[in-house]
Parts: structure tokens; sequence; C-alpha cells
């Protein structure tokens, strides 16, 4: 104690000064830039992925400096900034650079259907078409694989694509995204749409008859679990106070690409089942989240949105798109809630469930993009026309996204309960020339695999028949394999997909994925780890990732043993 120094002003003046203040400082024309940017917003928390985007799609990277600047602006900690930005696999950060070059993103999709049609070959040949401002990467499903390969080439796709189409388009700067021809808000009006809204409305409609209509119906969630539709609504509604609606549309499962073409051909009908939840809920506002890998749809519903409230068949601000950012985790639906508050989309824990709290803490209504797709036209023409479309005894019919080896891939409606081998034969004009029916993907990636030879099952939400085998239908998503396509490589695609995709929370799917992939690069696949490792992940994990995520792989030893090599 003989050596302490009082804290007087002479012992202050002693010590080091500190020349610099603490952290990064805003440079005056990063700040100026990113101030004209966001000129006349009006600050929230829950925007900042959308701020994250303005800043991308203005420079083409986000430059550390401007993220600064932001951290600035908003008052939010630059560590919050940043966590969330890396988070996106589409967020490009450039930092610790003294300047930064605007990059065009051409980005190669490596899903399964792509890389039966060559997509790693096509990857390859394309980096040599990297330079300073043109970055050539892999990516997830791009929601194409009907038009297998795909390439998306800034906002633009290059479907079945070829090196030499794709270096055409970027020789030609055809970046900007390209939107088809759609239904108009007009045209729809013709045809009926807002009717059932405007019936609603004017109290012809009550919310019992809706709710009975949507259980007769058998109308359940098209996303993957098959939730009751009817049922969800009818719970959400019971809770009091300030209500939410969040529409998933980020339709990340490989194989699956039904949303999207139904956004793209007919919008309105879509618009009008969102609306009529919120009226039905007496919702504050519908959050729609739409993939970024949708471009075109993102476009479409910027422009219908704005109509709906020219119209007056909307308030402003009723509707509220947010835009994801690349992370297949956020399809799951309390990781949904967390992207559209801003955040790294991680799931939640459970319970509370979603519906009681869930987007900004109040009871929140999740339904998937197709689900609100068929309310008008169920409520329109009455449950029977839904429920009289299945098969041996189920109800409804069901948007199966087909690709891989038949002749004619895509969206086919099909009824409930339709086996494989009905919906290749009768819907896909039967396997492409050349190709033996070999096995099927009966729900996208986290569905498992089945042979040719179970060719007969139902297919639907709850078939018991698929669920012995380990299977289900999930988001319907269909991928016909053949004879020319190794089990082994097709388990190793889907695996390193779930891999890349984990968002990291819990040590099971994080570790379990590495560890799983590693092993199952080897010639020679050691069963007892692989099993060992299955079964951690599906009991230990969050959510249905980490869950499902070992379905492919069980499939393969139990269907498929003899293409694999044990120790």
């Amino acid at each position: 104690m003989d050596k302490f120094i009082s804290q007087t002003d002479s012992s202050l003046k002693k010590k080091k000064r500190r020349w610099k203040p603490k952290g990064r400082q805003v440079e005056n024309s990063f700040y100026k830039e990113v101030s004209n940017l966001l000129r006349g917003i009006n600050f929230k928390r829950d925007e900042l992925i959308e701020y994250l985007h303005l800043l991308q799609d203005n420079f083409g990277v986000l430059y550390d400096k401007h993220l600064v600047a932001l951290s600035t602006i908003t008052n939010l900690p630059l560590s919050e900034i940043y966590e969330v930005a890396t988070f996106y696999a589409h967020f490009n950060i450039v930092k610790n650079s003294d300047t930064f070059e605007p990059i065009k993103v051409v980005r190669v999709c490596e899903s399964l259907t792509c890389e039966l049609f060559g997509a790693q070959k096509l990857l390859s040949d394309l980096k040599s078409s990297e330079n300073k401002n043109i970055k050539v990467v892999p990516g997830p499903c791009m929601g194409r694989c009907d038009v297998a390969p795909t390439v998306c080439v800034g906002k633009n796709y290059v479907d079945n694509a070829s090196a030499s189409k794709v270096e055409k388009a970027i020789q030609d700067n055809r970046f900007e995204v390209v939107v088809p021809n759609y239904i108009s808000l007009d045209e729809y009006k013709k045809n009926g749409g807002y009717n059932i809204v405007n019936q609603i409305r004017n109290g012809e409609i009550s919310d019992n008859h809706i709710i009975e209509t949507l259980k007769d119906s058998g109308l359940k969630g098209k996303g993957g679990a098959g939730f009751p539709t009817g049922m969800k609504w009818e719970i959400v509604s019971k809770y009091n106070g300030k209500k939410y609606v969040a529409v998933n549309g980020d339709e990340g499962e490989p194989g699956t690409f039904k949303d999207r073409t139904y956004l793209e051909r007919d919008p309105h009908r879509f618009l009008e089942g969102a609306l009529i939840a919120s009226l039905f809920l007496k919702a504050s506002n519908v959050y729609i989240y739409m993939r970024d890998e949708y471009p075109s749809v993102i476009k479409i519903l910027i422009d219908e949105i704005l109509n709906l409230e020219n119209k007056k068949i909307v308030s402003k601000g009723h509707f509220i798109l947010r835009r994801g950012a690349g992370a297949y985790i956020c399809g799951e639906e309390s990781a949904m809630i967390e992207s559209i508050e801003g955040k790294r989309g991680l799931p939640r824990h459970r319970p509370p469930y979603v519906a009681e709290v869930g987007l900004f803490g109040k009871p929140t209504l999740t339904n998937n993009l197709e689900t609100l797709f068929w309310v008008r036209d169920i409520l329109e023409k009455g449950s029977k026309w839904f429920a009289d479309k299945g098969l041996n005894g189920n109800k409804g019919f069901h948007s199966f996204s087909v690709s891989g080896r038949v002749k004619n891939p895509g969206v086919k409606v099909a009824p409930a309960g339709i086996t494989i081998q009905q919906l290749i034969d009768e819907y896909c004009e039967g396997m492409q020339d050349g190709h033996i029916f070999k096995g099927y993907l009966p729900g996208g990636a986290s569905g498992g695999i089945l042979p040719a030879e179970m060719n007969n099952i139902p297919l639907d939400y709850g078939s018991k028949e698929l669920a012995d085998l380990g299977c289900f239908l999930g988001s319907a998503a269909i991928v016909v394999l053949s004879d020319k396509d190794s089990m082994k490589d097709v388990a190793l695609n889907l695996l390193k997909f779930f891999e890349e995709e984990s968002c990291g929370q819990c040590t099971p799917c994080r570790v379990g994925t590495e560890k799983t992939v590693k092993l199952m690069k080897e010639n020679i696949w050691n069963k007892q780890k692989l099993s060992d490792l299955s079964e951690v992940m599906a009991q230990a994990s969050i959510c249905g990732l980490g869950q499902a995520a070992t379905n492919p792989l069980n499939s393969v030893l139990k269907y498929f043993a003899n293409e694999i090599s044990y120790d």
C-alpha cells in the first residue's frame, strides 16, 4: 500500500494520454454515402437486414467502413451488425482494405438435381471467368430444379446452363432480374379475385364458417410439417391482443420450386389468401418472408402490393415484405421469426411456440406460401372441392415438385395418396431415354431415399407406409434417380448441403454434420460411427435440420447397402 498513487490531477497528467478514441471511428466520406442512401428512412431495429441489402445492392459489396457508418447512423453496436451480416451467405463483406471493388456474384447451383446434370463441371469451367468484379461461387438449391443445371448471374438466371451461355450473359452485362408474365391485379379481379375478402369484410362469411370449411377440406400446411391449417388458425385466434401473420416463403428445401412457380404466375391468389388469414385473425400486419434466391418473385410482390395499396384493397404498410439473405435454416418457423426481426436466423427453444410468443413476442400465425394460395379456392368452391381430390382415403392434392431423370419435370398437381410410379408415368411422361428407375426422394433432402421397388407407397402427410420406412413427404419435392446415379454420391451431396446450412447453434448438428460428411468421403465407411452420429443428431439437435439431416444416409445404409463398402 506504500506504493499506492492517489488519483490526483498531477498523477493523472503523468499517465499516458489516449490520443485516439476507442473503437472504429466513422470516416466522413463513408458516413455521407450511407446517410444519402438511407435518407428518409425511419430506422427500426427489425429492418437491419433490409439496410444491409440496400448497401450491398448499391455498392456491390458490404464494405466494413460502410458498416461502421451504418452502426453510427442506426446507433446499433458494430458487433451486432457484423454478426448478422456474416451469418447470411449472400452478404459479401470486404474488410481491412483501403478500398473495394463492386462485384457481381455468379452462383452455380450444386443441389442434387443440378449435380446430376453436371453442375460440378460447370462450376469448374466457369472459374476461369473470375476477375476483380466477377466472383464465381457454388450455391445451394435455387428452386429451379426443373431446368437444371441453373446458374444465377447477378439476379438473372441462366437455365439449362452451359459455360458458354453463362459467359455470354456476363459479357452482355445481363445481371438484372427478368420478370416473367403473370396474372395482373385487374385480370385477377375479373375472375372473382378478392370477392371472398369483400364478403368477409361485409360480414357475409363468418369466422366460424372459415374455420369449419378449412377443417372439413383437410388442408394441411404445405411447408413440410403437414399441420392441419384450420386447427392452426383456430389456435392462434384464441389468443388476445395484438397478433401477426408471418408467411414462410423461404423455399430452400433441395428439389422444391412450387412456391416460386405459383408466385411467378398468379401472385394475387396467394396475396388474397394471406389477406383472408389476416382478416380472420384481425392481425396487425402480414409479414412475407421471401428468399433472396427469388428476385423475380420479390419484384412481383413489391409491385403488386403497391397496386393493392393504390386500389385501397389493403391499407398502406399492412403487407410487409422481408427479404432473406441465403440461409436454409430460416425455413424453420422460429428462425424465420428471428430473421424477420433483423437478427441471425437461429431457431428458438420451444415452448413457448410461435403461435403464442412469435413475432415481436406476440401470437403469430405462420403459414407456408402455398397453404395460403389455396385458401380462396376452398372458401369459394367449398371444402369438398379440395377434400375429394385425394386417393385411397386421403384428402386433397399436393403440388409435387418433380425433377431428376424424368422426361417432363415440373410442378405436378396430383392427388394426395398418389404413388411415385403414377407420378412418373401419368404426369412426367416416364423416365428419360436410356435411364432405368432406381430410386427417389419422396420429400426433398430431409425426407429420405427409397428404392424403385417401393414404387407403390402413397405419398401424403402422415402416411404410415412412408413413416415406417423412415421417410416423409415434407415439401413434396420428388427427385427421381436412375441406374446412372451413385447412391453414395447422392447421400454425400445431401449431407454436404446440411453441413453447409447448419446454423451452428447446437453442437450435435454443427459437429455432427461435419463429422458425418468427413466419414462419408472415405472409400470405406465406418458403419458404427455413422450410426452413432445419426442417433445423437436425431435425438439431441434443437430443430428439424439436425434431427432429419442423416435421413439420406440412413436410407442408403438400409436400402442401397450393396453400393457401400464397410470396414
